[in-house]
């Protein structure tokens, strides 16, 4: 199937292994060398490394794989020592603003370097220094705004009695491990105490506001993680590594642990900058009273987002008022919020970054009226779509609750789609509620949400009219410009929207440049998460629908399917266009080993993944020429916590009772 010209802009990468791992050197040192006497913090690049010399001028490292290099130092004596120097090399960095993950780990590198000790103890010293860089932070936090994780496999394996529930483990306290020890001092001092792994939930307590800081002990895997996603963000974190990933029965340095949770509370005022506060905001846009205050319903005045909608309320209210209402409960339902956080932080990146810092909530409440409709005018095309996609793909939930077509009807749920997107533009093109920007702004972010929903209408019909199709062949190049059009716009649309809000009047001409660079970033983010969604999804990891082979048996058009068609003999072709046949008579377990097994043989998972580290090296040279330095941080953190790769394994089938159109 051919999926139409070329996308704007758009050419396949090259597989190049030499522009993927090769490590470049950023402007950090430890202290420790000798040619570093004072102690500066920039270094030039050494003369044997192959990186251009621009790399300490801020551009970014090309990460090396680190998922091997997870060892523990062996005794006690050594991981003492090396902590202490993580302590004191950790206390000559810049607190200012978070490190980066490629940061973290050129750090850890030169430690590793200067004490001669080994490469596979990088993740445990990333563990150490950032703990270090830290603890300052986690002392301006009262214990009661703490968080405390600890890890199930601390547990006594044999016999235990704790039972779980959807938050973690409830210890029974019946002494045959650690946990409950730790868990009282924890609960003594008044910290929330949590017996669960996992970045994302986390992230749900913190944004949520629960707690302000974040303490844990965890096997380097878990918290290699709750780097990506929790130390990023500026949240002040500290952890002790498990002394083995071998997840039964487990040891830790219980004396480090003790020390962590006795951390005293010394009132400070906050030195590092933290995308929490505009994670909170983002959330709160979607809080009945703050979405009636910011867009106020036209129609009716009845409660919404209580969790009690049904077919019988809403048929006994007023017929006009009713799509009005289902769609503002809609909006209010849930969600990560992360497409409002983006405008919110993009347009804070370009007028000063006060929503980071210390003054965050003085900041945030002064934010502009225009900034917040543009926000949640992403946000209401986001939900808009996410209606009309449960209906082409007949999924039974969202958020949790029965999706909306599944409550009302097709009908229904369509139209309320459709209202959503009219009210996605009437947040914007309301002069009198945006009368705080300039009427070129205005135009502006109209005109790039409608092309971004224009691409995003383009890339859903191509997939739509390849699944409903017979014709199952597909090109790497054709899966690539659905990925494009599909997923790019909506990061495009939430980035340009926060940047040409921050312009103002644009005297210097430079929204436009901005809007190509930013276009040019998206589309690499939105390809390479694309891709890495697809392998999750085959992975059978729990946020892609749970089910391993999902988009093979449902008929979705994947870049690991055209991989495998491009690269496998005439033989093989045949017989994986067969496995997507309706008529199949294998299992979904059958299927599924055999897809696996072609793939394996066409070396698909190697190649999809080199293709995301080539379209995130793009996406990052782009941020390298970015200013202010605000924006710039903020992609970087945007590729560090949307592209998480997950890891291939042989996971449980679940059926999807689906079939595949005929080939």
């Amino acid at each position: 199937m051919t999926i139409g010209p070329p996308v704007p802009g758009y050419s396949e990468p090259t597989l190049d292994s030499r522009t993927i791992s090769r490590p470049e050197v950023i402007g950090l040192s430890t202290g420790y060398s000798p040619s570093d006497a004072t102690a500066s913090q920039t270094v030039p690049p050494s003369s044997s490394d192959s990186a251009s010399s621009d790399a300490a001028a801020g551009s970014r490292s090309r990460r090396r794989k680190t998922s091997h290099l997870k060892e523990v130092p062996e005794t006690l004596e050594l991981r003492e020592s090396l902590r202490a120097r993580c302590e004191q090399v950790a206390d000559r960095l810049d607190r200012s603003v978070p490190m980066t993950k490629d940061e973290l780990e050129q750090v850890a590198r030169r430690t590793l370097e200067e004490a001669d000790l080994p490469e596979s103890l990088v993740g445990w010293v990333m563990v150490m220094i950032s703990t270090s860089f830290w603890r300052h932070a986690l002392e301006g936090v009262p214990p009661e705004r703490r968080l405390f994780l600890l890890p199930h496999c601390l547990k006594h394996a044999e016999g235990c009695p704790a039972e779980y529930d959807e938050f973690g483990m409830n210890c029974k306290e019946c002494g045959a491990c650690s946990i409950a020890d730790f868990r009282g001092l924890a609960e003594e001092m008044g910290y929330r105490v949590l017996v669960a792994e996992g970045s994302p939930v986390v992230m749900k307590i913190i944004v949520g506001g629960y707690v302000d800081a974040v303490i844990g002990v965890a096997c380097l895997n878990v918290l290699e993680k709750a780097i990506d996603k929790v130390l990023l963000a500026g949240i002040p974190c500290m952890a002790v590594p498990l002394l083995s990933s071998d997840c039964r029965n487990t040891k830790v340095d219980e004396a480090w642990v003790d020390q962590m949770i006795r951390t005293p509370y010394q009132p400070a005022q906050q030195e590092t900058r933290s995308y929490v506060h505009l994670m909170r905001a983002a959330g709160d846009l979607f809080l009945p009273e703050t979405l009636e205050a910011n867009a106020p319903r036209l129609r009716g005045k009845s409660a919404f987002g209580t969790g009690e909608l049904t077919a019988q309320t809403v048929a006994a209210m007023d017929a006009v008022e009713a799509t009005e209402h289902i769609a503002y409960d809609f909006l209010a339902r849930g969600g990560k919020h992360s497409r409002p956080f983006i405008t919110l932080a993009a347009y804070d990146a370009m007028t000063g970054g006060d929503c980071t810092g210390s003054n965050a909530a003085r900041a945030i409440a002064e934010l502009p009226q225009s900034v917040r409709r543009a926000a949640l005018s992403i946000e209401t095309f986001h939900k808009a779509s996410l209606v009309h996609d449960d209906i082409e793909d007949d999924d039974s939930f969202r958020y949790g609750q029965p999706s909306l077509h599944k409550v009302f009807g097709v009908p229904t749920a369509i139209n309320v789609g459709d209202f959503l997107v009219g009210m996605g533009y009437r947040l914007i093109s309301d002069r009198s509620a945006m009368a705080d920007t300039g009427a070129a702004a205005q135009i502006d972010v109209m005109d790039c949400l409608a092309a971004a929903h224009m691409r995003l209408g383009e890339g859903q019909g191509a997939e739509l009219l390849w699944r409903d199709g017979t014709d199952r062949r597909l090109t790497p190049l054709d899966a690539l410009k659905i990925y494009a059009l599909k997923t790019s716009p909506a990061f495009e649309a939430a980035l340009y929207s926060g940047v040409r809000l921050g312009c103002g009047d644009d005297a210097d001409g430079k929204a436009n440049e901005y809007r190509e660079a930013i276009r040019a970033f998206s589309r690499n983010l939105g390809v390479a998460f694309q891709i890495l969604n697809d392998l999750g999804d085959f992975a059978g990891d729990d946020d892609n629908k749970l089910s391993a082979g999902g988009d093979i048996f449902g008929g979705r058009p994947t870049l690991l399917w055209a991989l495998a068609l491009e690269s496998l003999n005439e033989h093989d072709r045949h017989e994986l266009l067969g496995l997507a046949d309706a008529d199949c008579m294998l299992s979904d377990s059958e299927r599924l080993s055999a897809v696996r097994r072609l793939y394996e043989k066409a070396g698909v998972f190697d190649t999809a993944f080199r293709l995301v580290d080539k379209h995130q090296q793009r996406a990052e040279q782009v941020a390298d020429k970015l200013e202010p330095d605000a924006l710039r941080r903020l992609l970087y953190f945007l590729v560090d916590t949307v592209l998480e790769r997950p890891e291939i394994h042989s996971p449980k089938v679940v059926s999807l009772g689906v079939a595949a159109a005929t080939v």
